[in-house]
């Protein structure tokens, strides 16, 4: 399904990753005291500044700050825009 929203300047789209429902050692972990992600995949990249080349790619996994980017809903699934400069990493 293809989204109808193309990130403008430096701005990513990513989609969060499902937050952990059970640690390593088989504990279930309740709704009220699960983190936020901080990891997630790219949905679309915008073009770039005109001194600055974007380094992601549509499908990189990446890392990123805890409060990084802004929240917003699309066609029922949960996203996150934020400047290429949040992410911390691509794994």
């Amino acid at each position: 399904m293809a989204l109808n929203i193309k990130p403008l300047s430096d701005r990513v789209l990513v989609e969060p990753v499902a937050a952990e429902t059970q640690t390593a050692s088989g504990i279930y972990i309740p709704e009220t005291a699960k983190e936020k992600p901080q990891k997630g995949k790219v949905v679309a990249v915008g073009g770039g500044k005109k001194d600055h080349e974007m380094t992601v790619k549509v499908g990189d996994t990446v890392l990123y700050g805890k409060y990084s980017g802004t929240e917003l809903k699309l066609e029922g699934t949960e996203y996150l825009i934020m400047r290429e400069d949040d992410i911390l990493a691509v794994v």
